[in-house]
C-alpha cells in the first residue's frame, strides 16, 4: 500500500519514494522521478506550533465552561457613528411600526425653505407643533452666517465713509447689505435698525 505526501511523493512498501508519472499540457508523458531516501520536501515540513503560544493567542474566546457561547458578529464588528444610527433608525421603526423612516422623513422635509419658515411664523403652527431641534439649530447658525456677513459689510462701510479705498469686490459686498437685513427678516431675526446718518457722520 502506497502513501501520498502533501508534496505527491508516493512511498511504497517497500519504503522507496517516487513522484508517479504524469501527462504534460501538451499531451507527452512525464517520466516517474525517483526520490532520494530520507529527503523531504518543505512542503511536507510541519511548522512548528509552540502549544502554550496558540493557547495564549486563543485565551478568553472559549468562554465560561458550561455555559453555551452567544456569539452575535454584527455586534461585535466596530461600528461608525453613521451605522449606529442606521441600526438606531430600524430599531426605532420596528418598535413604531413604520415601514420606511427614510420615505417619511423624506415627505416632511419637501416643503421649501420660504415655506417652512412661513409655516414656522404663523402663531396657529407655533401653538401647535413648534419646529424640531435641529431645524431650529439650522435657523440659528443661518442667522449666525448672516449677521458675521452683515457687520463685515458694514465695517467695510466705515471704511469707505473713513475716505479709505476699496477694491471693486468691496464694493459689490456693501451693495449687498439690503439683501442680507431681508435675509435676516426671513429668518425671523429682528435687529434693532441703525440710523444710516448718524453712522455716516
Amino acid at each position: 500500500m502506497s502513501t501520498t505526501s502533501k508534496a505527491g511523493i508516493q512511498t511504497d512498501a517497500k519504503g522507496t519514494s517516487y513522484i508517479p508519472a504524469s501527462k504534460r499540457s501538451d499531451g507527452s508523458t512525464r517520466k516517474e522521478i525517483r526520490v532520494r531516501p530520507g529527503y523531504r520536501p518543505p512542503e511536507d515540513v510541519e511548522t512548528y506550533k509552540n502549544q502554550t503560544a496558540e493557547a495564549w493567542k486563543n485565551r478568553g474566546s472559549g468562554g465560561v465552561p458550561g455555559t453555551e457561547p452567544v456569539v452575535n458578529i454584527a455586534d461585535s464588528e466596530p461600528k461608525s457613528k453613521n451605522a449606529k444610527r442606521r441600526d438606531a433608525a430600524r430599531r426605532k421603526a420596528a418598535a413604531d411600526g413604520s415601514d420606511n423612516t427614510l420615505t417619511t422623513a423624506m415627505k416632511a422635509t419637501t416643503l421649501t425653505e420660504d415655506e417652512a419658515i412661513k409655516k414656522w411664523q404663523d402663531p396657529k403652527n407655533l401653538a401647535t407643533d413648534s419646529p424640531s431641534d435641529a431645524a431650529e439649530v439650522e435657523r440659528q447658525k443661518k442667522i449666525r452666517n448672516t449677521l458675521k456677513k452683515l457687520n463685515a459689510v458694514r465695517d467695510l462701510r466705515q471704511k469707505k465713509t473713513a475716505g479709505e479705498k476699496l477694491s471693486p469686490d468691496q464694493l459689490v459686498k456693501i451693495s449687498k447689505e439690503d439683501e442680507l437685513v431681508r435675509d435676516l427678516k426671513r429668518l425671523g431675526y429682528q435687529e434693532e435698525q441703525p440710523d444710516r446718518e448718524s453712522s455716516v457722520s
